[in-house]
Parts: structure tokens; C-alpha cells; sequence
């Protein structure tokens, strides 16, 4: 999730870009921005050169798509507006790891101009109302299943309003997280704002309802999201009792969290999460955008289960293909500076450092002998080792919108432990194009960022995410956290 922001801090901060531009307009900007991506892309991006059905979606939008964004760079006249065009732009390419962000404070989740005191919520394949400002009159009651707004269907307008300028809505992860926004004014030009006549379906008949636009402050956009999706709170790595039994929230994968102190809790409290009652992992919102996610989620399947047990569980990687070109070359060259300039990182992983040195070796080769591609093999499969499960009980791991990247590297592995179920809704989803280049664009004002080398034999399909299906798949109120903790505990023992 982005970084949670006020109103008014985005608006010094659009400032502050505005008054950088100097003679420089963001239209011109925009499509100078537009053309850098393009050009880094074309050039960089192994889907331009690798074959297979993952690759047909790049190869159908990077020119199609840069004239339809050129077209529209015109409507950019601000940062917001340059933000959401280069973002409308990289999300058509449908590939999780091609993406454009602002480099200063851009536009966060509770973020809007103005607003009808209303915010919907993606469920059940429908946009219904869960959220209405206290005080607005006129205003549908929660839980109204929206139809369409200004005569237009609702489908229609969400694919205008939402679809690459707030997330991918080819996706469920992407609709969910991008559903409150549908009613909003969020200082996009190019997409309309507070919508006047809408038309909803309340218990069995339909009403038109007027929204009319209202002041929008931080405090009320937060309510309204956070009554729309699942958003943490409070420590986002932590080991509580609900219900008799260990809950283990794992709410981020990010390198900052307090992963040293959260491990030496998991250790203490091993006997007790190993035993017969059984335990929740809960990974609701795990970001696993950093490069070290998929690391930690198997750092805390080895506490839980041990290294022996998990070792020969582990999918096997298979091999990788990267895509020959200079620019990709030095991604790996400078990585493989950090790495020697560590002297701990020297004497705790010399086995990485000489498998990053072979690689830059092969772009060598590669690049000389003018090769558009060259493979390296992954990690094989482990034989069983024939370690005993030390976790006899049942395990429920709690999933949504939110578990992403290195989230879904981890459930890889946690779906292949006995006693393992995966419940809740419908997980993100992530490409086979991996391990993102960030490319600073020419504006100053925004990053590329793009997977430069292709996991072809990754078992999991390119966008498949997790889908709990039947009595293990949620569909009630994903905020509403008393709920889902009766919920899930119903599982054990079903």
C-alpha cells in the first residue's frame, strides 16, 4: 500500500513538483516520460524477446499503448494528473512488476478533492455501499448494490474511472483495492469526478439517489477505506490467542518491520503454535513488493516447521531466463558491488556472491556473442529427507487482496505442507517477469520500475493468484475483523 498521506500534504508536495517544473508544462512531460518507458521496455523487458502466451499482452500494448497514452497527454496539468498517466500507461501492460510511481509524496489511499460522503466496496462480484458520512442526507443506505451512475452502466464506468488509473481491474485484488475510489474526485482530469444521478438496488427495487459533492478531509476518506478494504492496524507482525489458539499476524514483508524481535517470538511460543489445536497465520495485506519478502516468509515457515522438514517441500525453481542487454547488466553489477563492499555480507553469503558473479559472466558472453537471451538453472528439487512434521495441527493461513509478490512465493511453499489450508478471498497476483530494474525517469519526477528476467518454469502460472474456493473462501465484510475471526474459527474441525 502506498504510503498513507493527508490532504494537505499531497497538495505542498504537488506544489513543490509544480514549482520545480519551471518553463516545462507536465503535458510535455508526460510524453516525454511516456517515450522514456516505452524506449526502456522495448529495449530492457524480456517479454519482448521471450516467446510464450505470458509475453502476448507486453508485446500488444508497448506501441498501442504509448499512442493511446500520447493521446491523452494532453488533459496532464499537474503532477497528479502526470502521475496517473504514466501509471495508466505502465498497468496496461498487466504485468505486476511494470509500474510507474511519483517520486515525491503522490496520492495516497485517502486521498480525494472532493467526494458524495460515499464509498463503495467491491463484494461479491458487485460495487456496494460501505461507507456514508455521518450528517450527508440523501444518501443510499449501506450495503445498496450501485447500478449505474449518470445513465451510464456501472461496469462502464468503473473500466473509465478506475481501470489503470487506480488498479487493474482484469484482476479481483485489483478491484477490491480500488473500489472505494469509484465515486470519488481524485484530481484526475482525465476520468470524471463525483458522479450527479446514480441508480441503486436496494433490497428488491432499484432508487435513484442525487450525491452531491462534499468537503473532503483526511480523517473521513480514512474511515471511508478503511470500512471498504482490509487495512492492518496496529503491529503489523505479532503473535496473539484467539479463540484457544496461536494467531500469528503477518501483516507486511517489508525490510523494516521488526523481524528480529518477531522471530525471537515465533521461537518462544514454538511449542505452543506446534501444538494439536492447531494455529492461524494470518497474511492479510502482505506486501511482499521488497526484494527480501520471499525470504522472510520462508525464514518463518523454517521456525514453524524447521528447515528439515520444509527443505524438500520447496518448489523448484527451474530455470531462468534474463534478457542480454547492457542495461540489465548493470543491475546485476551493482548489486554485486553492494554485496562485496559488506564485509558481512562477505562472510555470511559468499555462495550468492559467486552465483551473482557467474551471472554477470553470462550477460558478458551473451552480450559479445549478440544473444537476445541466455538461461541459467534455478534451485532444484530437494529429496525428502524424511523429517517428521513437527506441527500435528490444523493450520488455516488467512489470505486477500493484499497478500502479494513475495506473500504469494511464500503460500507456494506453505501449500505444500501438510494440514495446510489457505482461506479468505482472492490473493493479488504476480507475473513471471521478476526481480525489478528502477529506471529514474527524464521528468525527475516518477520511477520505472520492470522484471528483467523471466521465470518460464515457475509452477504457478504468469497471474494466478490464490483463490479460496467453497467453505474455505470468505464473503462476508472483509473490515469487519470480529467476523472473519468467528469465521476462520469455524474451519477447524470442519
Amino acid at each position: 500500500m502506498q504510503r498513507l498521506l493527508s490532504a494537505s500534504a499531497a497538495v505542498l508536495a504537488l506544489s513543490f513538483a509544480a514549482s520545480a517544473a519551471t518553463a516545462q508544462n507536465f503535458s510535455d512531460l508526460a510524453r516525454q516520460d511516456l517515450q522514456a518507458m516505452h524506449a526502456a521496455l522495448r529495449d530492457n523487458h524480456p517479454a519482448a524477446v521471450v516467446p510464450g502466451d505470458a509475453s502476448a499482452p507486453f508485446r500488444a500494448w508497448l506501441d498501442a499503448g504509448l499512442q493511446q497514452a500520447q493521446a491523452k497527454a494532453g488533459q496532464v496539468n499537474s503532477g497528479d494528473s502526470h502521475a496517473y498517466l504514466l501509471r495508466w500507461y505502465a498497468n496496461g501492460f498487466r504485468d505486476s512488476n511494470i509500474a510507474a510511481r511519483p517520486t515525491y509524496e503522490g496520492l495516497g489511499p485517502f486521498f480525494a478533492t472532493s467526494w458524495p460522503g460515499v464509498a463503495t466496496a467491491w463484494r461479491n462480484g458487485q460495487y456496494v455501499v460501505s461507507y456514508v458520512q455521518p450528517g450527508v442526507r440523501g444518501a443510499p443506505p449501506l450495503g445498496a448494490v450501485l447500478k449505474s451512475c449518470n445513465a451510464e452502466p456501472i461496469e462502464d464506468l468503473a473500466k473509465a474511472k478506475l481501470d489503470q488509473f487506480e488498479g487493474d481491474l482484469t484482476t479481483e485484488a485489483g478491484r477490491v483495492r480500488s473500489a472505494p475510489y469509484l465515486l470519488w474526485n481524485r484530481n484526475n482530469p482525465m476520468t470524471t469526478g463525483v458522479p450527479g444521478t446514480c441508480e441503486f438496488q436496494v433490497g428488491r427495487r432499484t432508487r435513484d439517489f442525487t450525491l452531491s459533492p462534499q468537503p473532503a478531509t483526511a480523517q473521513n476518506l480514512e474511515a471511508a477505506y478503511r470500512a471498504s478494504v482490509y487495512v492492518p492496524s496496529g503491529a503489523p507482525l505479532s503473535v496473539e490467542t484467539v479463540n484457544g489458539r496461536p494467531w500469528i499476524n503477518v501483516h507486511s514483508l517489508a525490510d523494516d518491520a521488526a523481524w528480529d524481535a518477531f522471530f525471537a517470538q515465533i521461537e518462544a511460543q514454538s511449542a505452543a503454535i506446534r501444538g494439536p489445536q492447531g494455529f492461524v497465520l494470518d497474511l492479510r495485506g502482505a506486501n511482499g513488493a521488497s526484494v527480501n519478502a520471499t525470504s522472510r516468509g520462508y525464514g518463518l515457515a523454517n521456525r514453524i516447521w524447521s528447515p528439515e522438514f520444509t527443505v524438500s517441500r520447496q518448489p523448484e525453481a527451474g530455470q531462468i531466463t534474463y534478457r542480454a542487454t547492457a542495461a540489465n547488466r548493470q543491475w546485476f553489477a551493482d548489486t554485486l558491488n553492494r554485496m562485496v563492499s559488506d564485509p558481512r555480507f562477505v562472510q555470511e553469503s559468499g555462495a550468492v556472491i559467486e552465483q551473482t558473479q557467474a551471472i554477470v559472466a553470462a550477460f558478458d558472453s551473451a552480450i559479445a556473442a549478440g544473444q537476445p537471451t541466455f538461461v541459467m538453472p534455478g534451485r532444484p528439487a530437494t529429496p525428502d529427507t524424511g523429517a517428521a512434521n513437527p506441527v500435528p495441527g490444523q493450520v488455516i493461513v488467512l489470505v486477500d487482496a493484499g497478500c502479494s509478490g513475495g506473500c504469494l512465493d511464500t503460500l507456494d511453499l506453505l501449500s505444500r505442507l501438510p494440514n495446510v489450508r489457505i482461506a479468505g478471498s482472492t490473493t493479488a497476483e504476480d507475473t513471471i517477469f521478476i526481480e525489478p530494474t528502477t529506471l529514474r525517469l527524464p521528468s525527475n519526477y516518477a520511477d520505472l520500475s520492470y522484471g528483467h528476467k523471466a521465470w518460464t518454469t515457475r509452477q504457478r502460472g504468469n497471474n494466478a493468484p490464490y483463490a479460496p474456493a467453497g467453505a474455505l473462501a470468505y464473503a462476508g465484510d472483509a473490515t469487519d475483523e470480529a467476523a472473519v475471526r468467528t469465521w476462520v474459527n469455524g474451519l477447524f474441525g470442519a
